[in-house]
Parts: structure tokens; C-alpha cells; sequence
């Protein structure tokens, strides 16, 4: 069985999940869709999709299942039209910037039964992945700390910021999520510190470029995180988990892996420059993972509630910053 998609948003990350679906075998792209025509003209020349408006989308019966990559204040409605209409919906993070708003979302797919999976893409990157099974298997032990360090090598542009959210719930929500994958339990309480250390006009914007996150479990179990908007060296991205037997750690990764020596000494080449040659392999996954969901009749993971923790956790630390205390998590869900 061949699962048709429909794309919405021809933006940067609709690009990068029109790939991903047009390389799998068990799929077809037939439609985009985006308010902005020369953008779905773009992704329609170059894999041979038609060009249809969401509305067409929505009532069409070839349409199996839906990409949402359109921006973030449009999401929530999206995911309610088509867990309504009978599609398996993938929407890349966040479902929403309200908490409230995700959870009524929430309320209408599980009141229609759709599948619903959320975009944390950095569960499938094969080195991420094979630190949980490092983990799962038993090498580590008991998992006690955890560091990540997700520094980018520039800041979007204002008009990004500005509708983001904030680095907590664009940037740092990747890394609540990873931290949730690997802890093996819930973070109950959440420390944060924030600066403008790159850029002035950040702050103009209302919001951060340098932020500082302590997550602790009940048991007490600890997470770090790391986050920059600047990082001259290229796109860094690590991550070690620290256990009752030992370690288990990822290393940055680059497009090409060799080490030159010589009279001037050790040298390496650069870094990725940014999450789309980075996460390549990832997002691949991530929608093959998202396949078999509709094919085998699997739940989806992550799933809307993934989101919706990830969110949680992103607000808590923005919380702890204005208020200068330690926030517990219950006091944003509840």
C-alpha cells in the first residue's frame, strides 16, 4: 500500500519533508498547499505534485495523510480540520504556544480516534537513537544526569523571533523533549536563566539568545541544557547521559569525518552549519516512522501529549525566569 500525503507550508521545513516523503517507497506526495504561490509552484515543479488549496485538501478522498509545516499560530486549527475529516496528521512542533489551545486540540483527536504525530525529529537521528538503546539495553545503568548542549550558528531573522514564541519554545523545546527521552522520567521541576549576550535587538524582540535550563525528576534526577543563538564554529549539538555504570555520549557530527596531522598539527573539517544538512537522516526517519504508524497500526511517537510536556516544560522555564525561582511543572498543567 502506497500512502498518499499532502503537504502544507512549501517553507524551509515543508522543503525538507517534501524530501523525506518523496524518498520513501511507501509513499507519494500528490498535493501542497501554501498561501504563497511561487513556493508550492516550487515543490509541485519539482516532484510532480498538484498544486491544491487546504480546503481542497481536507475534502479530497486520495489524501491519506497530511504534513502540517505551515506557521505555528495555524497548527492547532489544522490538526482539529483534519483529525475531523479522517487524515493521520504529522505537525511539526509546536502544536500551539498556548498550553491551553494545545490541550483542547488534544481533546478533538482523541475524540475522533485520528493519529497524530509531533515533529521531534531528533529522536530518529541515528546517533540520538542509538544512545536511547545504549541506555534501554542496560549499558549505562541507572540514568543520573544528562547534558545538552544545542547552540546554533546564528540567530532567525526578527520577523522569525518575533512570531516564535521565544527561544524556550522554538529552540529549547527540542531539547525538553530529548531530555524527557533519555531521563526515563518526568521532569517535576524546571530552573532557568536567560540573557541577550549576541544581540541587542533580540531583546528589543522580547526575547533571548543565551539560556541556561535545570530540569529535576522526582528521584532527582538531573538535566542540563545549553542553548546559544550564536556559535561561531558551526551548528553544535551534544549530548551525555550519565549513569550508575558509566556514560554514553554523541559527539558533533560533519559532513565529512576525517582528522588531517602534519607539521601544523591535528585539524578537522567544520561542523554542519545548520539543522537541515544536520538532521538529514532524521527527518527521513522520522516520516518512515510516521509511515509505518499508518501502515502497521502503531501508536504514534512522539504523539500530541509529547508535545504538549515538551511545552509545558518550555513555559516553566520561561516562568522561572521572570519570577528568578524554581518553578515545578504541575504549576503550568494543572
Amino acid at each position: 500500500m502506497t500512502i498518499n500525503f499532502a503537504l502544507l507550508g512549501a517553507g524551509r521545513i515543508g522543503k525538507v519533508h517534501a524530501r523525506a516523503v518523496t524518498s520513501n517507497p511507501d509513499a507519494r506526495l500528490v498535493a501542497v498547499a501554501d498561501a504563497f504561490e511561487a513556493a508550492a509552484t516550487s515543490i509541485a515543479k519539482q516532484y510532480g505534485c498538484d498544486i491544491r488549496t487546504i480546503d481542497e485538501i481536507e475534502a479530497t478522498k486520495d489524501i491519506d495523510a497530511v504534513v502540517i509545516c505551515t506557521p505555528t499560530n495555524t497548527h492547532a486549527d489544522l490538526i482539529e480540520r483534519f483529525a475531523r475529516a479522517g487524515k493521520a496528521i504529522f505537525c511539526e512542533k509546536p502544536i500551539d504556544l498556548s498550553l491551553a489551545r494545545v490541550k483542547d486540540c488534544l481533546k478533538v483527536v482523541d475524540e475522533t480516534g485520528a493519529r497524530l504525530m509531533v515533529g521531534f525529529n531528533r529522536r530518529f537521528d541515528p546517533h540520538f537513537a542509538a544512545v536511547k538503546q545504549a541506555i534501554d539495553a542496560g549499558h549505562v545503568g541507572d540514568v543520573e544526569m544528562v547534558q545538552i548542549v544545542s547552540r546554533d550558528p546564528g540567530a532567525p531573522p526578527a520577523d522569525y523571533i518575533r512570531s516564535s514564541g521565544g527561544i524556550f519554545r522554538d529552540m529549547t523545546i527540542h531539547d525538553f523533549d530529548m531530555a524527557r527521552f533519555v531521563l526515563g522520567e518526568e521532569p517535576v521541576t524546571v530552573a532557568a536563566a536567560a540573557s541577550v549576550l549576541t544581540d541587542p535587538e533580540i531583546a528589543g524582540l522580547g526575547d533571548f539568545d543565551s539560556v541556561s535550563v535545570i530540569l529535576t525528576t522526582g528521584s532527582g534526577k538531573h538535566a542540563t541544557i545549553s542553548n546559544s543563538r550564536r556559535a561561531t564554529y558551526g551548528y553544535d549539538q551534544r549530548l551525555e547521559v550519565h549513569g550508575s555504570k558509566g556514560s554514553v555520549a554523541i559527539e558533533n557530527q560533519r559532513p565529512v569525518s576525517i582528522e588531517v596531522a602534519n607539521g601544523d598539527g591535528y585539524t578537522r573539517p567544520p561542523l554542519h552549519d545548520f539543522f537541515m544538512t544536520r538532521y538529514t537522516e532524521a527527518y527521513a526517519a522520522e516520516i518512515a516512522a510516521f509511515i509505518a504508524v499508518i501502515l502497521d497500526g502503531k501508536a504514534p511517537s512522539p504523539d500530541g501529549r509529547d508535545g504538549l510536556l515538551a511545552l509545558a516544560l518550555a513555559d516553566a522555564a520561561l516562568r522561572s525566569v521572570e519570577q528568578g525561582r524554581t518553578v515545578r511543572v504541575d504549576e503550568i498543567l494543572n
